[in-house]
């Protein structure tokens, strides 16, 4: 098979009128350039050029070849200038996003991307998350602000009892503790109070049956919607079929806000990317 670098070789030879020279011209050893020559007179099946003392000169198999051989060079470097002039595709934004945020928000920062650059979402804890940062392997991350963080709060809000919207308790303007006690629950696996809630349950003596156990936000409102039981959560993942209602003495908060790996600080995408992120928050039901 003909090779390109074959191609320029035998141009380069024919150009510089020297084995010597070609060699210098492409930053190859001489016996390289003599190799390569020689393959490619092995492939065409005939000598290409008649050395002589001072000079080389083509053979007729080398006039033969050379018309279609600057032909085929011409034809990669108008090939490379295309490749070249065409712009570089941008690499994605790496985005982290708390695996509790509403699915609603998630699909809506999908959709939107930043500034012209794509983004490539992951899902995870907050713990994962940040561990993804510190390895370089996020550039930023959507997720909980820890106390006394810097950044930009973009969601601040309470947690309460969400409920199916025909659930007896749904239209309550508040709910004590107790009246929770005969209730199915289901238990939301990403809740990052989950061993406070248990707590807070356990100390007031309610002990409810748990229906389901599941890391799946979208399952577990699907299952209050449809009225096999409640569950506690932001308030941001109230949705379609569902309601919240504050629960007396359950006065935990969480705080959202884009937190930066190192050296994504002071970018021009990045500060897009929070604009979107704080327009898309303040669009939330909270």
């Amino acid at each position: 098979m003909l090779k390109r670098v074959q191609v320029r070789q035998f141009l380069a030879v024919v150009d510089t009128g020297s084995f010597t020279a070609a060699a210098r011209q492409l930053h190859v050893t001489q016996p390289t350039l003599s190799s390569g020559i020689a393959e490619l007179e092995k492939i065409v099946g005939s000598r290409l050029f008649e050395r002589e003392r001072r000079a080389i000169r083509l053979t007729e198999a080398g006039n033969r070849l050379l018309g279609p051989a600057r032909a085929i060079e011409r034809e990669f470097r108008n090939a490379e200038a295309l490749v070249n002039a065409a712009p570089t595709p941008l690499p994605p934004l790496r985005l982290g996003v708390l695996t509790s945020l509403p699915s609603r928000l998630v699909a809506a920062i999908a959709a939107t991307g930043s500034a012209g650059r794509p983004l490539a979402l992951t899902e995870a804890s907050d713990g994962e998350l940040r561990h993804r940062l510190a390895d370089h392997r996020l550039d930023a991350a959507l997720t909980l602000l820890r106390t006394g963080e810097a950044g930009e709060c973009l969601i601040d809000e309470g947690y309460a009892m969400i409920l199916g919207e025909d659930h007896p308790l749904a239209h309550r303007d508040r709910l004590a503790p107790e009246e929770l006690a005969g209730e199915t629950m289901i238990a939301r696996r990403s809740c990052e109070i989950l061993a406070q809630t248990s707590r807070f349950f356990t100390a007031r003596g309610v002990r409810p049956r748990f229906v389901l156990r599941s890391t799946g936000e979208d399952r577990c409102l699907a299952l209050v919607a449809a009225g096999a039981g409640v569950t506690t959560g932001p308030i941001s993942l109230v949705g379609r079929g569902t309601v919240a209602v504050p629960l007396d003495g359950y006065d935990f908060r969480r705080r959202i806000g884009l937190v930066t790996g190192h050296g994504a600080q002071g970018h021009d995408h990045w500060s897009s990317l929070r604009q979107d992120l704080a327009a898309l928050c303040a669009k939330l039901t909270i």
